[in-house]
């Protein structure tokens, strides 16, 4: 006969397996119905986003690439760029390859273990950057506000600590959104309006009222979205002031295009992100919720490489000395 304390142990484990993983939920899996059932329209879309997918990869390693391999990029300001490059190749690649193998497959099935896993590193990367933006900011505050200073404000230390900050963020908040989607009952419908485990799409799956998570997402969604889009919106209004005084038309120029890149990226990013999770989950439709996931997943990552090095000397500077393809100007 089995002693009573083991079988205390094995109730106690069962009841934290329950807790976190939903055992008293009947599903074992869920089907990502995607885009489209029609076969020639995923063909077109399986090309556009593993072209996406691929460039993607490409320019944001490039990026991280080029910063380590030149010293003249070995600066807070491509610091915090090459981090949100390393966010961006990670963003893209929790969701996009298994969405292409869903667009020509038949089988669109993820676990129940792997759509938790899906959401919550989804959710980490995506927190963790937002708030990057945030810091992305101040950094351009010192550089245009206190030059002089900028070196010995934007220390090593303080950069390290800042991402530290926003990486603590997005593990810390990223699991109560997961665990708070996730404890709820799913025993109905497996299948998921959407081409990622995304939170507002695996809540209408539950067998449950989800009005408290709808609170707590709008909660977290000015947390992690409305604050650090807010605290951006005052430093750029110092910034802009501080552009307005500098007397050289030149100096203008070069700081408002260098802040124009960066709130054009902080814009695609953010407003996305909040239309779809600070809004009541009764009034999402699953189509617009699909368009506003692949603008804030797959083309915003696509073009940030492109829109911080396109016009951006130092960064086709350090190309060009790098492959040695042209005559690196002075």
């Amino acid at each position: 006969m089995m002693p009573l304390f083991v079988l205390y142990r094995k109730k106690k484990k069962k009841k934290m397996q329950d807790f976190f993983w939903g055992n008293h939920s009947s599903l074992t899996q869920f089907i990502l119905l995607g885009f489209s059932s029609n076969t020639k329209t995923n063909v077109i879309l399986f090309s556009i986003f593993l072209f996406l997918y691929l460039i993607t990869l490409l320019g944001n390693g490039l990026i991280i690439i080029l910063i380590r391999m030149d010293s003249h990029l070995h600066t807070p300001m491509y610091f915090f760029l090459s981090v949100l490059s390393i966010l961006d190749m990670g963003y893209v690649t929790t969701t996009v390859p298994q969405m292409l193998v869903h667009l020509v497959c038949q089988k669109k099935i993820i676990s129940y273990i792997g759509c938790v896993a899906q959401m919550y590193i989804f959710l980490m990367l995506g927190i963790t950057e937002s708030w990057l933006f945030a810091i992305m900011t101040y950094d351009r505050y010192v550089a245009i506000c206190h030059p002089l200073r900028y070196k010995v404000i934007m220390s090593a230390l303080l950069c390290g600590l800042m991402v530290a900050f926003c990486g603590f963020w997005g593990i810390s908040c990223a699991l109560i959104y997961t665990v708070s989607t996730m404890i709820l009952p799913y025993g109905g419908p497996n299948e998921i309006n959407h081409f990622f485990c995304e939170v507002p799409a695996v809540l209408k799956l539950a067998c449950a009222d989800t009005s408290l998570n709808d609170r707590v997402d709008f909660i977290l969604g000015f947390l992690l979205l409305l604050a650090p889009l807010s605290l951006i919106i005052i430093v750029y209004i110092n910034i802009f002031a501080a552009i307005l005084r500098i007397r050289s038309a030149q100096g203008q120029l070069k700081a408002f295009s260098t802040c124009a890149f960066h709130i054009t990226v902080v814009t695609m990013f953010s407003v996305p992100c909040m239309v779809m999770y600070m809004r009541p989950g009764s009034a999402a439709s699953p189509e617009e919720d699909k368009k506003l996931a692949l603008f804030y997943n797959v083309i915003s990552a696509f073009l940030n490489p492109i829109i911080y090095s396109l016009r951006n000397k130092d960064v086709k500077r350090a190309f060009l000395k790098v492959t040695g393809w042209g005559k690196v100007p002075e």
